[in-house]
């Protein structure tokens, strides 16, 4: 039996410059910006910045809520994708489906933000580019002829960064940075995590009762923390390990609400839910949903869970 290869399992190759070669062909699917019969979100895609090309895809549903005959304004979700760092972007089919159901479950506007990939882009690149988001969504408020939907249907009192996997790591990470800038109109309101990726140097309980799972062995969750962490650094650096000593606990306290949804088959769990006493001890607000039954990303097989999780969700941001 041939030795276990955690490049292979993740569809990439290694080249000699420290790039990688992705194979991994994910599906994707166009934005789709006019109103078809049957559809509920329209969405579009728009340039942040030509030289880093990130970009974002933006959805707002068709149906508009509205009171007294005037459109009712809609909360701004700004969401980051899943994919380790290394993999996958906004129009990936399962990025563009969730973001699909969040617009129109909620109902809310959804800014879906590209970032660029480990490790030709190593952290803390990926948190500038979430960063940029959030000020292009401010800059677009700001502006007389800024983007439309985001003027026109926008609550900018109500706005929520909402991350999956990678994304969450993100979320968290950003929303330190957006808690001492002012960003007005723009209003971070909460944070929605959904299965944060967060390691450590230590292995933890479900690490080891999960490093052979099928959808994110040890090896590969491993691999990815070195393709994305800065060069020299470990696992216990603060972008993986957060809940290590260090400085960064001042911030953590500036954090707004959390809603922290986890599966106990989850590798990540235990890190997980050291993440939410962090919070909990560091003053931040804290939701924490953990269901005993499900693995990492399971919402992206199964239709059930992605639709539970978008309820918590809805009941977070609304409540």
């Amino acid at each position: 039996m041939s030795a276990f290869d955690p490049y292979t399992h993740l569809g990439i190759s290694k080249n000699p410059d420290g790039t990688i070669t992705r194979f991994f062909n994910a599906p994707t699917v166009k934005a789709n910006p006019e109103p078809s019969p049957g559809t509920t979100v329209v969405s579009k895609d728009i340039t942040i910045d030509p030289q880093k090309k990130t970009w974002v895809r933006i959805f707002r549903p068709t149906k508009l809520p509205s009171n007294d005959n005037t459109v009712a304004r809609l909360p701004i979700v700004i969401y980051f994708h899943n994919g380790g760092f290394v993999l996958l972007s906004p129009d990936y089919t399962d990025s563009h489906q969730k973001c699909s159901l969040i617009a129109d479950e909620i109902p809310s506007i959804v800014v879906s933000a590209s970032f660029r990939l480990a490790p030709e882009h190593r952290l803390p690149t990926q948190y500038q580019d979430a960063y940029d988001a959030v000020l292009w969504v401010k800059e677009q408020l700001n502006l007389p002829n800024g983007e439309q939907w985001l003027k026109d249907y926008g609550d900018p009192s109500r706005c929520y960064l909402y991350g999956s996997d990678c994304g969450a790591n993100m979320a968290f990470n950003v929303s330190m940075q957006t808690a001492v800038v002012d960003l007005s109109p723009l209003r971070i309101r909460g944070l929605v995590l959904n299965q944060p990726m967060f390691g450590g140097e230590k292995r933890t309980g479900s690490e080891l009762k999960f490093a052979t799972d099928q959808v994110l062995p040890l090896p590969v969750l491993d691999l990815l923390w070195s393709l994305a962490l800065p060069k020299e650094t470990d696992r216990d650096h603060r972008y993986c390990n957060p809940m290590v000593k260090g400085p960064h606990l001042d911030n953590v306290k500036k954090v707004v609400k959390c809603l922290v949804l986890g599966y106990n088959g989850d590798i990540m769990v235990d890190r997980q839910q050291e993440f939410v006493t962090m919070l909990v001890k560091c003053g931040v607000q804290v939701e924490a949903h953990f269901d005993q039954v499900g693995f990492h990303n399971i919402d992206m097989v199964d239709a059930a869970r992605a639709s539970e999780i978008i309820h918590i969700a809805k009941d977070f941001i609304l409540g």
